[in-house]
């Protein structure tokens, strides 16, 4: 894996608001702004990386907003509204059942752009068929244009099961992981449909809010746009902590690391 915070754009930035200009260096916000698709990476639970995606949101001035973070039906529903009140806010998007971290984390990012809001969230119903099922049969008619129904090669799959079992700290069997795996790339494909119907919707330019791993131009939704959609001109911004990411961006901004407790104790406490 490449560390491309220090090959790349490896800018250290304090843990409190600033504007762009301040927090995300000239050319990086020139290359945004050139883009048709700015995908704006993060670690879902760094404040910092919520404040920074705000001021690149503000930048871009972008004509959709697609989000990990939001189902379709969720987008539906908050066509039309504005959105002013983050406790209205979470209703509507249903936050507190959807498991991610606080909405005070993202309201900043919401706030940063009244552009129409794209949901490409994978609901947990269709997240537990593709474990039963496929991520192929989760998709539907659109797998085989997504490419889910081509097995990943050797290499890629044997790193990317290996990814998953660390990211599940060595404590899930590995018969598992293909399903983990598959899953993933369900992710990647439901975004990539998400931003290529905002694109025709709206022209563009389109600005994605997702984790560093949809985000990583080597195995995320970049391969999927650049397969689908070759014209697109993509940029993509990864975010760090403390010098380390996984993955390859256009550029990479680093924060400090946040204090959050052992994810593994969760796992110790299941045995």
């Amino acid at each position: 894996m490449k560390h491309l915070a220090i090959l790349l754009c490896a800018l250290v930035v304090m843990a409190n608001p600033g504007h762009a200009d301040e927090l995300i260096p000239d050319d990086v916000v020139s290359a945004m702004t050139s883009a048709d698709v700015v995908i704006l990476g993060e670690i879902h639970d760094n404040p910092q990386h919520h404040i920074i995606q705000a001021e690149a949101l503000k930048a871009i001035n972008p004509s959709a907003v697609v989000w990990e973070m939001v189902t379709e039906e969720g987008a539906q529903r908050l066509a039309d509204k504005a959105i002013s009140d983050p406790e209205e806010l979470a209703r509507i998007l249903k936050w507190l059942e959807s498991g991610w971290p606080p909405l005070s984390m993202y309201y900043p990012v919401f706030q940063a752009s009244d552009a129409p809001v794209y949901g490409a969230m994978v609901p947990r119903a269709a997240a537990r068929a593709a474990m039963e099922r496929g991520a192929a049969t989760a998709l539907g008619a659109d797998a085989a244009r997504y490419g889910l129904t081509v097995p990943l090669p050797k290499d890629e799959q044997v790193e990317r099961e290996a990814d998953q079992l660390a990211a599940h700290c060595n404590a899930i069997p590995e018969t598992a992981l293909p399903q983990l795996v598959a899953i993933q790339r369900l992710r990647d494909a439901v975004l990539t449909r998400a931003i290529l119907r905002a694109v025709d919707d709206t022209g563009g330019p389109v600005a994605v809010i997702t984790g560093n791993g949809h985000a990583r131009m080597d195995r995320g939704i970049p391969t999927f746009l650049s397969r689908l959609r070759p014209g697109l001109k993509v940029f993509v911004l990864g975010q760090s902590e403390d010098g380390v990411i996984d993955g390859e961006f256009d550029a990479v901004i680093d924060s400090p690391s946040i204090e959050r407790e052992d994810p593994c104790l969760a796992f110790e406490t299941q045995n």
